[in-house]
């Protein structure tokens, strides 16, 4: 079957939600003036592989812990359920303070590559050819360069507001994800 326009497009759309580059524009922000620069295009290129690398030995990693795809995958749809709620609500679940010293560390991976993000890959690989998620997660990498990069420009132009209501309508985006993950995954 190979490259789906449409596969292409949801993956990046499910990856965009859970890496919430906009909803992350306060913290990434913080750490910025902490620091007085971030190195936008290694946390970039770290971010990428990671998620990469993931995919491909993320399954080999689970069945020599003992754990199938399926089971992982509703594992998953809990952490993307909670993450959903995180961004809805307002309460903070998963995210630690700001760290004092910003490296590739704190923003390429959990910020960016956490366990939300590494959860959601291996959940997607059940559903979507490996192209399309490989091209989903660079189309995001571009994003998130393009973002941390402009940072500063796009808080600016979106306002607290802008910010606020753009990290709650992705995660009522992410909510339904995590429901279609597990009916998909249970047969429910």
């Amino acid at each position: 079957m190979g490259f789906s326009l449409k596969e292409i497009a949801s993956v990046t759309m499910i990856l965009f939600a859970i890496i919430d580059i906009l909803g992350s524009i306060p913290v990434v922000i913080e750490l910025r003036n902490r620091a007085g620069h971030i190195q936008s295009e290694k946390a970039t290129i770290v971010a990428m592989a990671l998620m990469i690398l993931f995919l491909f030995i993320g399954e080999e990693l689970l069945q020599l812990i003992g754990v199938d795809l399926p089971s992982f995958a509703i594992a998953g749809s809990f952490v993307i359920f909670f993450i959903s709620m995180e961004m809805i609500l307002g309460i903070n679940v998963f995210k630690d303070e700001v760290p004092e010293t910003v490296s590739i560390v704190p923003l390429a991976f959990p910020l960016l590559a956490g366990a939300g993000t590494m959860t959601t890959i291996l959940s997607l690989r059940s559903e979507y050819r490996i192209e399309n998620i490989i091209t989903g997660i660079v189309i995001n990498c571009i994003i998130i360069y393009l973002v941390l990069k402009n940072v500063r420009r796009l808080e600016a132009i979106l306002g607290k507001t802008g910010v606020s209501i753009l990290r709650k309508a992705f995660g009522v985006i992410l909510l339904a994800i995590a429901i279609k993950l597990f009916r998909g995954n249970t047969g429910l």
